[in-house]
């Protein structure tokens, strides 16, 4: 059985990736979400408004990962590579912004 043509396969270091920076992102989430709902409502319903709005922040940039980062994205992962998954992840709008701004290809 040859895994070449799978698409899923050929994508399989971008996906665990973006997978191990979701993990790793529910903490800082709670912890943020926590924190920013003790700042405007200091109630549990705004902590967890807070906390479920960084959640869908975060599988919205997945999203935008899987589509527009990980077909090219061919490296093994490793944990310099997870960190930046990690990155790319809370950072997503800015790579949206740079592509963006870019000339069109000629």
């Amino acid at each position: 059985m040859s895994f070449d043509n799978d698409p899923l396969w050929r994508l399989r270091h971008a996906l665990a990736g973006i997978l191990l920076a979701l993990l790793l992102s529910l903490l800082p989430a709670a912890l943020l979400g926590g924190w920013l709902g003790d700042r405007f409502g200091e109630s549990y319903g705004a902590r967890v408004a807070c906390y479920g709005a960084l959640l869908l922040y975060l599988v919205v940039g997945a999203v935008v990962l899987v589509v527009r980062v990980a077909p090219h994205e061919t490296r093994p992962l490793s944990p310099r590579r997870a960190l930046r998954w990690l990155l790319s992840l809370w950072l997503w709008p800015a790579l949206l912004a740079a592509q963006g701004r870019r000339p069109p290809a000629a």
